[in-house]
């Protein structure tokens, strides 16, 4: 595993990080057990994945926190509470009720990274105001170790959330969306966290557009009919095959985590997986050496003037 310093946290974390939420949640949303969920996280970090991310939103907390039993001082823990419900601000009693459930549920006395969740633009100063203490104190208690704050790609296109929160000083990590045709964060996100000493954790890198062709060749003709993008590009097949080729990448997936993985500023990409096999091929493809520069090229000329493309959110957890 490749390892970066996680920003000014000074954490050391694999380059690819364990997402328990997504559409698979561990494989616990598409009819995996839980004792299948603990067998995958071991999988990962036993080959070397030592970061973690989940949320009390998730329905995963609990079982990652049978699977790290034993192995937590390995572990980087990230999770998160929600800042607003119903349109609200939560107030503070009830953002220290999520920490203190997220603990119990983690079978820990301390979260590495705790992060408020899917914070709105407009509602960001409120939140850091009201919240934002709680935070801190509960820092102060030795129940957190660092503070992060992660945005709400779908109706956040242009990242004013983040823009705003990283020069404040307060949050150490940032989680944000970025991939193949949702490429603004290198001009509005990247530079102020690199600058700022603010470790990214990177969302959205595949989902189901890059997973799945007919979503992507659909997408493809929907911009195209919409002159976002040449028309001869949405009548390729395979859609981006440009991309496949014996020194591009092995698949579009392939090429997604390539794409984000050596992006300047992006310091761990999350995945989610429901299989050991998916986990493996993810794994070979964030540590594989970056596309190369004449495919990058290409797709920022296609697709870097593109806004919230390929943003599909999962369902609840039931």
């Amino acid at each position: 595993m490749d390892l970066v310093t996680l920003g000014r946290t000074g954490l050391r974390v694999g380059v690819a990080g364990l997402g328990a939420g997504g559409h698979s949640r561990l494989g616990l949303a598409t009819g995996g057990t839980d004792s299948q969920a603990i067998a995958l996280i071991h999988a990962a970090l036993d080959r070397g994945v030592n970061l973690i991310d989940t949320a009390s939103v998730y329905g995963t907390e609990t079982v990652v926190g049978k699977a790290i039993a034993g192995r937590r001082a390995g572990v980087v823990l990230a999770t998160k509470s929600s800042a607003v419900r119903n349109g609200a601000v939560l107030g503070a009693a009830a953002v220290r009720d999520s920490l203190e459930a997220s603990l119990r549920a983690l079978g820990t006395d301390h979260i590495d990274i705790f992060q408020l969740h899917a914070v709105p633009p407009a509602q960001y100063v409120a939140i850091r105001d009201r919240l934002g203490p709680v935070l801190l104190r509960a820092r102060e208690q030795g129940k957190i170790g660092h503070l992060g704050i992660t945005e709400t790609a779908p109706n956040d296109l242009e990242h004013r959330m983040l823009t705003r929160a990283i020069p404040d000083g307060m949050w150490d990590t940032a989680m944000v969306g970025f991939h193949m045709m949702h490429q603004n964060a290198r001009e509005t996100v990247f530079p102020a966290s690199r600058a700022h000493g603010v470790g990214t954790l990177l969302m959205f890198a595949v989902r189901g557009i890059f997973a799945r062709p007919a979503q992507l060749a659909a997408t493809l003709r929907e911009l195209a009919e919409a002159g976002q993008i040449p028309a001869e590009v949405a009548a390729a097949d395979p859609p981006l095959g440009f991309l496949l080729h014996p020194a591009g990448a092995a698949s579009l997936t392939d090429a997604a985590y390539r794409f984000v993985r050596h992006e300047p500023g992006v310091d761990v990409v999350l995945f989610g997986t429901g299989s050991i096999a998916h986990l493996e091929a993810n794994l070979r493809s964030i540590l594989a050496p970056k596309l190369p520069e004449a495919d990058r090229a290409r797709l920022a000329a296609l697709f870097s003037h593109l806004r919230g493309v390929g943003l599909d959110v999962p369902p609840p957890a039931r």
